[in-house]
C-alpha cells in the first residue's frame, strides 16, 4: 500500500488540495501499477511561520 505525504504551506483552497491528491494518486497508479484504492495521500499543512528558505520564515518573505 503506497503512502505519499505532502508537506505544503496554508492557504490553499479545498478545490486545489483535491486536485493535487487526485493527480498524486493517479501517478502513483500508473508509475507502479497499484489500483487507486491502495494510494493513500496525507498533506501536513505547514504555518507560513513555521517554514522557512535561507533562514527566512514565508510569513516574513516578499511574495
Amino acid at each position: 500500500m503506497p503512502l505519499v505525504q505532502v508537506s505544503l504551506l496554508k492557504g490553499k483552497t479545498a478545490e486545489e488540495e483535491r486536485n493535487l491528491l487526485t493527480g498524486i494518486t493517479g501517478c502513483v497508479v500508473e508509475s507502479i501499477n497499484v489500483g487507486s484504492a491502495s494510494v493513500r495521500v496525507i498533506i501536513d499543512e505547514i504555518d507560513p511561520e513555521h517554514w522557512s528558505v535561507a533562514g527566512i520564515p514565508f510569513s516574513e518573505r516578499n511574495v
